[in-house]
């Protein structure tokens, strides 16, 4: 896989079947490696080494429902009282992270109400800040790290 735009990260592999799979610390198995989840790893890694984030405060590819159509998304964080601090879309590196990607991590957002979003294709990465009152979002240099306390 090609290098990302994140730190380095040491990561468990095996090989299985003539496919390589990566170890997943939150969902605690394998996973296939393909390209998208390549950049769901790094994040992940990114939000426990980087930002401090405890892995108990990390959701990886669950389901929700809006609009009575099932989506998944890719890494939610978690606040100490159960709620959605921040949803992170992720997207092979070949991908470009378009309107059309925020508008899906917004959409997104209608059900979580995080207050925090992060767009990323490994490459580039994206942070903004949400506004609930004037509904609308702010760019960000980074997203912060995680505060006892505070999340």
């Amino acid at each position: 896989m090609q290098p990302l735009n994140f730190p380095k990260f040491s990561f468990r592999f095996k090989n299985s079947e003539n496919k390589v799979s990566i170890f997943d610390v939150v969902r605690k198995k394998f996973m296939i490696l393909q390209p998208e989840e390549w950049v769901r790893q790094h994040c992940v890694h990114y939000l426990m080494t980087v930002k401090k984030y405890p892995y108990s405060l990390i959701n990886v590819e669950k389901e929700l429902t809006i609009n009575n159509l099932r989506k998944r998304y890719d890494i939610v964080v978690f606040n100490a009282s159960g709620e959605v601090h921040l949803i992170v879309e992720c997207k092979a590196p070949t991908i470009s992270i378009d309107q059309s990607t925020f508008d899906q991590i917004a959409r997104y957002n209608l059900a979580l109400r995080a207050n925090f979003l992060m767009v990323t294709n490994g490459m580039q990465h994206y942070y903004c800040q949400m506004d609930f009152k004037k509904e609308t979002y702010v760019f960000l240099k980074d997203i912060p790290a995680y505060e006892r306390g505070s999340v």
